[in-house]
């Protein structure tokens, strides 16, 4: 229902990386001075003989278009690679592509990955889908405990993200999500972005990759925005084919309201309306038995 920053390496007073690492760093500094060509021939050797860090830089490559022409599928193939050796970054922005693609058993496994490793954007895309059922079982306790280990690091999709659960969870079931989130970030502590990761959060930052996700459909909504009163949201989504199969679903019950689909970072809200108060937002919600909704103010 509901429903992706990337901070530069710290490298000062590390000790002298190998000579892999060296080059794949050299690549870096060519990229960053926009020199992309050069880069691409100092990756792709390293990438070849199964540096995870030059193939997740070169997937960045061919996902871009720098240096190379944009090849998603070579980007894919890459970052699998990258991802296969357990590189964390790669199994993001893997997942990310192939989540948003529609293949959701493949972004999901990836994702998973990432998420039990502690990276925000996966944490809030797998927590989502877990909330949701989009692409795994569905499991609301466990999916808010993902958004708010993700919403703890700071990420602001996260955040609104997890304020729209609060709303919806009720607090013992919140309470059993925050004790599971607590275990796992324990056994499991977030990234650190004082360790010694050379290649992929330098390409990142100067590159401006996927932020999770970052093809969030455009904020039109099928009909014209509705102006004024209230609405009810019924769910929060990656992508917003799922918003709009959601609203056919249980448009019979609605027959005589507009769905509204508004974006709001890596999600898509879908609203209905117009009620006259937050009274009659209310009832219409409760008339829905069981379908998570709650009341907005319409703008």
């Amino acid at each position: 229902m509901i429903l992706k920053h990337l901070v530069a390496v710290t490298l000062l007073g590390a000790p002298v990386a190998p000579l892999s690492a060296q080059s794949v760093r050299a690549g870096i500094e060519a990229w960053q001075h926009a020199d992309y060509e050069r880069a691409i021939r100092i990756w792709r050797p390293l990438a070849e003989k199964g540096d995870a860090d030059a193939a997740f830089n070169l997937g960045q490559a061919y996902r871009l278009g720098r240096g190379v022409p944009t090849n998603l599928a070579a980007a894919a193939t890459w970052f699998e690679r990258a991802a296969a050796k357990g590189h964390l970054d790669a199994q993001t922005t893997l997942g990310l592509m192939l989540f948003e693609n529609g293949d959701r058993t493949g972004g999901i496994r990836w994702l998973k990955q990432a998420a039990d490793k502690g990276d925000p954007r996966a944490l809030l895309v797998y927590g989502t889908a877990l909330f949701n059922g989009d692409g795994v079982k569905k499991d609301p306790i466990l999916g808010y405990a993902y958004v708010s280990r993700a919403a703890a690091q700071g990420l602001p999709p996260a955040q609104a993200t997890l304020e729209q659960l609060d709303q919806i969870l009720p607090v013992e079931m919140r309470k059993k999500a925050l004790a599971i989130a607590m275990a796992k970030a324990k056994a499991a502590p977030p990234p650190s972005s004082k360790a010694v990761r050379p290649a992929p959060r330098a390409v990142e930052t100067a590159a401006k990759p996927i932020k999770a996700p970052s093809a969030a459909p455009p904020a039109a909504a099928a009909v014209p925005p509705i102006s004024g009163g209230w609405r009810i949201q019924l769910g929060a989504f990656s992508q917003r084919a799922s918003a709009e199969a959601l609203f056919r679903k249980i448009s019979g019950s609605l027959s005589d309201k507009q769905p509204v689909y508004v974006a709001a970072g890596p999600v898509i809200r879908l609203q209905v309306g117009p009620y006259p108060s937050r009274a009659a937002a209310s009832a219409a919600c409760a008339a829905l038995h069981g379908q998570p909704c709650f009341p907005v103010a319409g703008k």
